[in-house]
């Protein structure tokens, strides 16, 4: 007979995936043993968790707010049995990060040489995304910490800054002339404008030019800091760039800084964890080593 800890890991597993089929074969059993399971969990509880659709399932209001504890429960089941492991032999195991493609190469990279020399055992896993994707993952369990763009407001996760950093604009050749002295804010926006698709840094930009009562429209929306670069680079527009990522390019003289009158205030990456999984050592112990490194 099954369970109770076992029907709500079936439960958590079809929330997650938001079907029957797919949670059936993640877990190696029939559908029908899955559709048995949350029929006899709803029965028990009295409560419908989940509404049938023709594409699978979504989690009712009462599914919703279950998921949510039996995730964290189950991400402390999961820390214990690593704590476990690290008792026999300290460090063993899986490291999962979340961090997006720009943060990875740009500042991750020494970080994860470093901490890989130090614990040649330990088995890394990197996901890529947005900073909404990576949060997703932390939440999700796929990741034990992300390092995101911030400001994040999210008050089931613990949020350390780990280097300031500043927004900026670059431009080519074409657009010299133009911005050879200190631009206003109003006559920038009247150029070509090449900016992030759908990221967290794009809105925390956009939400400074609103206070001043500016809207912004791009001309060109790219998926990648590096594609901001090279179309700068060939005289289509002027990209908003992370300046601390774009040093290969201004640094050679391939683009050129917009001087701004009024200045976007610096931000923060930094690394995200939830308030209520412990960290694993591992985490712990490459937090450790990133902030060492910073502090000094």
């Amino acid at each position: 007979m099954i369970s109770k800890l076992d029907m709500y890991y079936v439960f958590y597993t079809v929330g997650k995936n938001k079907s029957f089929s797919k949670a059936a074969k993640e877990l190696f059993m029939s559908q029908p043993a899955v559709s048995q399971s949350i029929a006899q969990l709803e029965k028990e509880l009295d409560t419908r968790l989940f509404n049938r659709v023709s594409k699978g399932v979504t989690l009712t209001d009462e599914g919703s707010l279950l998921l949510e504890y039996i995730s964290s429960a189950l991400h402390f089941i999961q820390a214990g049995e690593e704590k476990l492991l690290e008792f026999k032999n300290l460090i063993i195991g899986e490291f999962k990060i979340g961090v997006s493609d720009t943060i990875s190469r740009y500042f991750l990279l020494p970080y994860l040489e470093n901490f890989h020399s130090r614990y040649p055992n330990l088995k890394f896993k990197i996901v890529n995304g947005t900073t909404w994707e990576i949060i997703d993952a932390l939440k999700s369990g796929e990741v034990n910490i992300s390092i995101c763009n911030l400001p994040i407001d999210d008050k089931s996760l613990e949020i350390k800054p780990l280097l300031e950093i500043q927004d900026t604009f670059v431009y080519g050749e074409k657009y010299r002339e133009i911005l050879a002295r200190p631009i206003k804010l109003e006559e920038l926006v009247k150029l070509p404008l090449i900016f992030l698709d759908n990221s967290n840094s794009r809105r925390y930009v956009e939400e400074f030019f609103l206070t001043k009562g500016i809207k912004i429209y791009p001309e060109f929306e790219l998926g990648s800091h590096d594609l901001l670069l090279e179309f700068a680079k060939i005289n289509l527009g002027v990209a908003c760039v992370t300046k601390e990522f774009s040093q290969q390019f201004l640094g050679k003289g391939l683009l050129h800084e917009a001087i701004l009158t009024d200045p976007i205030p610096k931000r923060s990456i930094g690394i995200c964890y939830l308030k209520n999984v412990p960290l694993n050592r591992a985490a712990e112990r490459f937090f450790e080593i990133i902030g060492k490194d910073i502090s000094h």
